[in-house]
């Protein structure tokens, strides 16, 4: 075992290992004022590969996680790589039907869980299962865990075997498993590690629930350099102040999160209020950040330095900017930036020929960090990768479904969504150029613009907001619209709302959104 920590991690309980052996009594973990040192953290893993493997867990198999974030839980995380599987987290206020789609379409036998949140499945499913967390003949409950020997007991392991699956939210389709290496998931760790300069005096926020790839950055970052991962609570996550709260008296120095999640810290955070002077990085990921409101945050923070980090779930991450300047035009997204390293990008037109630079394409991506594909849908696998064959044999590429160009200096740009390009009246329009242009007013907080059938066989564009409160009207919208975008771009509607709903992940969920708007429609 000493010789394998010598010659460098291969495997995700690597990075936990070697900094349990480095820096026993560093907080790896805390929450809510306890916490889990490295060398704490490594034997309450072991003691849950061992229940695990008590309940008959054997390489191979996926382990779903479903409970509330808490330092066991996390445990369980490596706990369940230990033993050799790949541990599935599933979203605890999911709907039922959505739990048991996954634990079906994953062919989940075990789960992690709680009495709690056990009872809330249908009885045969909970029948079904076996694993650690509530009181059943198939289980082990956590008292039972902490009575096992805390000896290492890691199944073999090699970066080639699953280290997890993550469900995507679904609002956009059916949830698809996304299946990641211990390949994938530790060069991924380490070079966000390298990237942003971590070391063990970082204290990080694990803000994104578990089902969300940003956690990864969170966990197996910060424990690639002995870091100190501080997990959010639920209630702080959904609380601004009591968010800003946490990051100034856990002095934390690196926030990950969406930037929904930040620009409700700007302004609903009392940053005026807090100390925040050991913060030195504020990370951002899972959507376009408005530029109007990234201008503020950065104002707010100014001993901050800010990142993108851009990547579907499927890529982990593949693309990184930091923030030094931003546009004039906050009708203006700031870039993606440049790829990780190792990482290999191709922009191609829909023939997938390689377009000019400053073209607008398709953005395709190889690298270490990407996914080995989606869990048992092969048709699906098929089509979004891209071989290109060469002297120097093949290379899979990853078909991101983004349009993007690359400049002279290597910088991308994204240019929207692939799947968000429609044509209206004869007009090809990118609706998220019109989405960026509604983001552009001053009153406006939020905006998610999208296409709907007008009967005669095209389609007209919509457009819903969030405003400050009594701020503007959909008349100021459109003539303040009318200035920046040709008349077959702008919206025929503006619908004024209180709020958006969202996913689990935080994100805009447009199909509610969309069937929302439809049924407006459909009563007017």
């Amino acid at each position: 075992m000493q010789q394998q920590e010598l010659s460098g991690p291969s495997t995700i309980p690597d990075l936990l290992r070697r900094a349990a052996s480095q820096q026993p009594q560093r907080h790896a973990l805390r929450i809510n004022g306890d916490h889990l040192t490295y060398e704490d953290l490594d034997k309450l893993s072991n003691q849950i590969s061992l229940a695990l493997q008590e309940v008959r867990v054997v390489k191979g198999d996926r382990v779903g996680l479903f409970a509330h974030k808490s330092l066991a839980l996390v445990a369980a995380i490596y706990g369940v790589m230990k033993a050799g599987a790949a541990y599935v987290p599933i979203n605890p206020e999911a709907p039922a039907s959505q739990v048991e789609r996954i634990i079906d379409a994953c062919q989940i036998e075990h789960v992690v869980s709680d009495q709690r949140l056990i009872d809330r499945l249908p009885p045969a499913l909970a029948n079904s299962l076996s694993g650690i967390g509530w009181d059943s003949p198939k289980a082990r409950t956590w008292s039972d865990v902490s009575g096992l020997p805390a000896v290492a007991t890691q199944t073999e392991l090699s970066g080639e075997d699953l280290a997890y699956i993550l469900y995507t939210s679904g609002s956009t389709g059916q949830p698809k498993g996304i299946v990641h290496s211990h390949r994938s998931a530790l060069a991924f760790a380490v070079s966000a590690a390298e990237i942003y300069g971590l070391t063990p005096d970082d204290r990080l926020t694990n803000h994104a629930p578990l089902h969300f790839d940003l956690s990864t950055f969170d966990l197996f970052a910060g424990a690639s350099v002995g870091a100190t991962t501080v997990i959010v609570p639920l209630t702080h996550s959904r609380l601004p102040a009591s968010l800003s709260q946490l990051l100034e008296s856990e002095s934390i120095t690196v926030l990950y999160s969406v930037p929904f999640a930040q620009i409700q810290l700007l302004q609903r955070g009392a940053l005026e209020q807090r100390d925040l002077s050991a913060l030195r990085w504020v990370v951002f990921a899972g959507e376009a950040f408005p530029t109007k409101d990234l201008r503020a945050l950065m104002g707010a923070l100014p001993q901050a330095r800010f990142s993108n980090i851009y990547g579907p779930t499927e890529t982990n991450g593949c693309t990184y900017y930091h923030v030094d300047s931003l546009p004039e035009d906050d009708s203006e997204f700031i870039p993606i930036g440049y790829p990780l390293p190792e990482t290999e990008v191709l922009i191609v037109d829909p023939n997938d020929q390689p377009v000019d630079e400053g073209v607008v394409g398709e953005l395709l991506v190889h690298g270490p960090t990407q996914m080995v594909g989606y869990w048992e849908q092969a048709d699906l696998n098929q089509e979004c990768i891209y071989v290109r064959a060469d002297d120097t044999g093949e290379t899979a590429f990853y078909r991101t479904g983004d349009l993007a160009s690359q400049h002279s200096n290597g910088l991308l740009r994204l240019a929207g969504r692939k799947d968000r390009q429609i044509k209206t009246r004869g007009y090809r329009v990118e609706l998220d150029e019109v989405e960026a242009a509604v983001l552009s007013h001053p009153s406006v907080q939020e905006a998610a613009v999208y296409a709907v059938p007008d009967g005669q066989g095209s389609l007209v564009i919509e457009a819903a907001v969030v405003i400050e409160a009594d701020s503007t009207d959909s008349a100021e919208l459109s003539g303040h619209l009318s200035k920046l975008l040709p008349r077959y771009a702008l919206p025929g509607s503006i619908h004024l709302r209180a709020s958006f709903p969202r996913t689990s992940t935080g994100k805009v969920d447009r199909r509610a959104l969309e069937s929302s708007a439809a049924s407006e429609r459909g009563s007017a």
